[in-house]
């Protein structure tokens, strides 16, 4: 495969801190419009792997590619976002003293304050938006509520929407259902099946179950490179995975 039918490609990626290889020799290729589930035990290197990948950590060595040629190594975190890559953390950061439609205008595209964003209130296709990614992360009833009332689901749901209003290419979603009910959890899946329609999406997870309702293709990291790649039916069955993660 070619990197430009790619929306991620990482190839022979390293990287030490004090000696110690927190990524050691990965490689990895996302197709445009694919959702891929990583897994692996704590330390494999799969926050290392997103940092690289957003320009927070530089690696020693190896080629990183966005879009087929954009060369991620060489721009910051603040340029990586603007092309179109959206990270999110594990723990939900909304701001808690708006609503919850006023934190997705906040993160809408373009050069804009806190206080012009809120006075403006935006164009009619801005508003359109605004309707879609509620709808999307099943929040359109709760658009007047401050964020601060929303559910610990909810409000992972809303970091989501805040990502979306960014229109990434590519989504980088860290541990979504820590947390969540197992109805949340259920609806985070189709939730995220949903925008995978329309973007790449990387999920990070360690809720096995999760991960089957996400039904997409799973790589398991362990000490910093790809230990197993494939369906989880295969990736779980893989003798090594279970004796490195799964057995445990």
């Amino acid at each position: 495969m070619t990197k430009n039918h790619t929306i991620l490609y990482l190839d022979g990626v390293s990287v030490s801190f004090d000696g110690f290889k927190a990524i050691n020799n990965l490689s990895l290729v996302l197709d445009k419009g694919e959702m891929r589930a990583i897994i692996g035990p704590n330390g494999a290197g799969k926050t290392t792997m997103m940092d690289i990948i957003t320009g927070k950590t530089r690696p020693d060595e190896g080629e990183v590619f966005f879009d087929g040629t954009i060369d991620l190594t060489r721009h910051d975190e603040a340029d990586i976002a603007m092309m179109g890559i959206g990270r999110k953390f594990q723990k939900p950061t909304v701001f808690e003293s708006h609503t919850v439609e006023d934190n997705l205008l906040l993160s809408m595209k373009g050069p804009r304050s806190i206080f012009p964003a809120l006075v403006h209130r935006g164009s009619i296709g801005e508003a359109r938006r605004i309707d879609e990614i509620l709808a999307t992360v099943r929040l359109e009833a709760r658009r007047a509520d401050l964020a601060a009332n929303l559910s610990h689901g909810q409000k992972q749901w809303l970091e989501i929407g805040m990502l979306l209003a960014q229109d990434p290419k590519l989504l980088l979603v860290d541990e979504p259902v820590a947390g969540m009910t197992d109805a949340e959890t259920e609806e985070t899946a189709r939730l995220l099946r949903e925008i995978s329609k329309t973007r790449s999406v990387v999920v990070v997870e360690h809720d096995m179950h999760f991960v089957r309702e996400l039904d997409v293709k799973v790589t398991c990291l362990h000490e910093g490179s790809v230990l197993s790649e494939g369906s989880l039916d295969f990736v779980s069955s893989d003798e090594r995975v279970v004796e490195v993660y799964l057995g445990r």
